[in-house]
């Protein structure tokens, strides 16, 4: 009976070729420290970005909270562009782990420690042909979860705080949806649209950990021989 590539031995490395892919990830180590960084640079635009909009909407009593709407598109900008900065950095740090998990680990582990027979194959198959290892909506998520949901939580905060406090505490609903009118568009019509934004941010977070958590089950049930 033919053996199948699955169930073939992996393949013994010579010295050189340690070596290189000793080189190989201080390369991808390299690069998803630098794709890293450029995930924090956009979250500091987002962070700034609202920290201007709150100090111009705060300045005075009498000052509009227009700023605190209109940072929310930027905001949204951010959070697309990060999503997709965070696809590129997600493929060096997977590689990164693999590596580290079927390579490094069964070399330095005082026994007979090897996860995943065809590690090689599947490596290489990342190199010969590299793909994304997550979708943009999972990008997307993952961001909210750990960094936007909080941004955009205290942007939703800081409004509703300003148009119930000034430019003299509110005395009613009514009162409050009279502020948050914008132009011809109603205040209970933005209000409305500020809550369905961030119930849309905290859904896509639980998505998010849903998603990471039910892929996390299938892999570790060996299902699965990917990265990401």
């Amino acid at each position: 009976m033919e053996t199948s590539q699955r169930d073939r031995p992996r393949k013994e490395l010579q010295a050189a070729e340690i070596g290189a892919v000793a080189h190989l990830y201080r390369a991808e180590v390299y690069r998803s420290t630098i794709w890293r960084t450029r995930l924090d640079t956009t979250t500091n635009w987002a962070v700034v970005t609202l920290g201007i909009a709150l100090s111009i909407t705060y300045a005075a009593p009498a000052a509009s909270a227009l700023p605190l709407v209109l940072v929310g598109v930027l905001l949204l900008f951010f959070l697309v562009l990060e999503a997709r900065r965070y696809r590129f950095f997600n493929v060096w740090r997977a590689r990164c782990r693999w590596m580290e998990t079927h390579f490094y680990a069964p070399m330095l582990h005082d026994g007979d420690l090897h996860l995943e027979e065809n590690w090689q194959k599947t490596l290489a198959e990342d190199y010969w042909r590299p793909e994304y290892h997550v979708s943009l909506m999972v990008a997307i998520g993952r961001r909210v979860r750990s960094t936007y949901l909080w941004i955009l939580l205290i942007q939703g905060l800081a409004y509703l705080g300003k148009i119930v406090v000034h430019p003299a505490p509110a005395e009613s609903v009514d009162q409050i949806f009279a502020r948050a009118s914008v132009g011809p568009v109603p205040g209970a019509v933005m209000v409305t649209l500020g809550v369905l934004y961030v119930l849309a941010a905290v859904s896509m977070a639980i998505w998010s950990y849903e998603h990471d958590r039910k892929r996390a089950i299938h892999r570790g049930g060996g299902r699965e021989s990917s990265m990401g």
